[in-house]
């Protein structure tokens, strides 16, 4: 971070009392005045902020010389020539634990480290010399670190919800800071996700996006109007909480860092949410394990809709003009500050909360278990095969004992309010022997199955058409329902798209016809155990292409099901408009 005059110490080795107790040696404007350090009985190095900008004393003052026979320049401490790696104590304080990124274009590498004295996991950015540094005048880079360190120093007094709170700094030659070392600064660790890890999971709601996003951009807005920058262009500088917070995790961003860079960092933390690539540097989304967008022939990104239909307009401008607001020059529709953003987020987030009433429209994602508003489309999960056969054999049991009671009651109050003058009655399961009617002129041809409910299956991401997908099943031919238009065949974007069919109750199929125009389309028909069943689940019974007209599917060998999935693999057309259509779905039951 960078950037504030408000004249704050940030707490060093320790917290509370015991960090006001540390004596601390002031920096001045003397050239010959060494860097700030600590008493040395105590682990770590506080370094008070300035009261205004760093002035050239300031920065000379941070810029530690080298060791001499192994001396930091000022202290008697003894300082480590070993390269810092896991289990380096930096600060006679800070374990490092587990290196969790790195930004190369600041020199900075981002740690997880264990406070040994509070006993507490902390983040830990460690800058390092980079080799372009021995090629200028400051081969040492100790002007670089001197500059990112005294930026983080006068944001010592910011605190806010979108960015982790700086808990101690240790400039270059301060005790236990090994020589390899050139600063680093400590902050509260984010312990929930990384950004990669937040979308490892699938596709996260656009409005929930949106949320994750608001008190980042909120945090930015803040620090720019403090004269601060946050780093949000960076993949592994942002982690998200476990209450769905995104946030800056790790500080000493690069320098020659601008507010614009942040507005840059805000678009596509969101565009990262809502489509899992990372719109910026190439070679930084390639370290965060996140791929890269398709780009337009300006060289932009394409908007997240085009990678995933149904996110909001709303949201889709929020992203295209947050990343283009680097060009040069003026242009109408790009974001330039960190405050614009935030007031667009906050509008889309703000017209959600007034929309609560009305059922949402649906936006490629199932519904989560907390949703007021559940997809319409959305079948119940059927009960567990044995579980309904075991209730239905409980409840014919019952019936049948309250018959035998009944007909008891009967007989002995007869005996009491009248003569018997015919033979016995007696109460039995005779009826049960009486022979089955057969249908007149043989056994019986297969039948239409009615009443079939459909749904579309998709366990990737987005559902094709849900909203179309009973014109297949309404016994209606010139109605249909369709895949989305594909630019690449499956299973490039996809392994599939499907329908799956349920029966009121376990059917024995004997064939389903198919009338779809899209000839070359090839299904796989798979019996399901339910609705929600993974993929791997379900048992494939036959494999088919499809020609123009009706196609008839043989499913005479297959065993009573539930659950039929018409699983397409291979779309019909070709080149970049690869769409398959299905005007009628009819499922026949076998005959007696």
């Amino acid at each position: 971070m960078s950037g504030q005059t408000e004249e704050k110490p940030v707490p060093g080795s320790g917290t509370g009392a015991a960090a006001a107790a540390v004596p601390v040696t002031p920096l001045t404007s003397a050239p010959s005045t060494p860097a700030a350090t600590v008493a040395p009985e105590v682990p770590g190095t506080a370094i008070p902020s300035p009261a205004g900008p760093p002035d050239a004393a300031t920065v000379r003052s941070l810029q530690a010389a080298p060791p001499v026979n192994g001396t930091a320049a000022g202290q008697g401490t003894v300082r480590s020539t070993a390269a810092t790696g896991p289990g380096t104590v930096l600060g006679n304080r800070y374990r490092l634990v587990l290196r969790v990124g790195s930004d190369l274009s600041a020199g900075a590498e981002f740690w997880r480290a264990e406070d040994t004295i509070l006993q507490r996991d902390v983040g830990v950015t460690v800058l390092r010399r980079l080799p372009a540094d021995e090629a200028d005048e400051d081969p040492e880079g100790t002007a670089r670190a001197g500059e990112m360190i005294v930026r983080a120093l006068r944001s010592g007094g910011f605190e806010h919800p979108g960015c982790a709170r700086l808990l101690d700094v240790l400039a270059a030659g301060s005790p236990g800071v090994p020589s390899d070392v050139l600063g680093a600064a400590v902050t509260e660790w984010v312990a929930d996700h990384s950004l990669t890890e937040a979308v490892a999971g699938g596709l996260i709601k656009p409005l929930r996006a949106a949320r994750m996003v608001q008190q980042l951009a909120a945090a930015a807005e803040d620090a720019h109007g403090r004269g601060l920058l946050l780093g949000t262009d960076h993949p592994q500088r942002i982690r998200v909480t476990g209450d769905g917070r995104a946030q800056v995790a790790f500080v000493l961003p690069r320098p020659g860092l601008t507010p614009e860079d942040d507005v840059r960092g805000l678009g596509a933390v969101l565009y990262t949410l809502l489509t899992s690539r990372w719109p910026l540097s190439g070679s930084d989304a390639a370290r965060a394990g996140l791929p890269s967008p398709e780009r337009d022939e300006q060289g932009a990104p394409v908007p997240p809709s085009a990678l995933r239909p149904g996110v909001p307009v709303e949201l889709d401008a929020v992203c295209t003009a947050a990343l283009g607001s680097h060009a040069a020059g003026p242009a109408v529709g790009r974001l330039h500050t960190a405050a614009a953003v935030n007031r667009m987020i906050g509008e889309v987030v703000l017209e959600d909360d007034r929309g609560a009433i009305f059922p949402p429209e649906h936006d490629g994602v199932p519904a989560e278990p907390g949703d007021v508003w559940q997809n319409k489309t959305r079948r119940a999960t059927p009960q567990d095969p044995d579980q309904r056969r075991k209730l239905l054999i409980g409840l014919c049991v019952l019936g049948a004992g309250v018959l035998v009671v009944l007909g008891y009651l009967g007989v002995q109050v007869g005996a009491m309010f009248g003569e018997s003058r015919g033979p016995a009655i007696v109460v039995g399961d005779n009826a049960a022997g009486a022979p089955v009617p057969t249908a007149p002129g043989g056994p019986a041809t297969s039948v239409p199955i009615s009443g079939v409910s459909l749904d579309v299956y998709d366990r990737t991401g987005d559902r094709d058409n849900v909203a179309d997908v009973d014109r297949a099943v309404d016994g209606n031919p010139a109605t249909s329902w369709s895949t989305f238009t594909y630019k690449q065949q499956l299973p490039a974007l996809k392994p599939g798209v499907g329908l799956m069919a349920s029966f009121a109750s376990v059917e024995q199929l004997s064939r389903i016809t198919v009338q779809s125009p899209s000839a070359g389309t090839v299904v796989e028909i798979r019996s399901a155990p339910s609705t929600d069943a993974a993929l791997s689940e379900t048992q494939l019974l036959t494999t088919q292409t499809l020609t123009s007209g009706t196609t008839t599917i043989s499913l005479a060998d297959s065993q009573p099901t539930q659950h039929i999935l018409v699983w397409i693999t291979k779309l019909s057309g070709g080149g970049d408009a690869n769409v398959s259509q299905i005007d009628e779905l009819t499922f026949y039951r076998a005959g007696l």
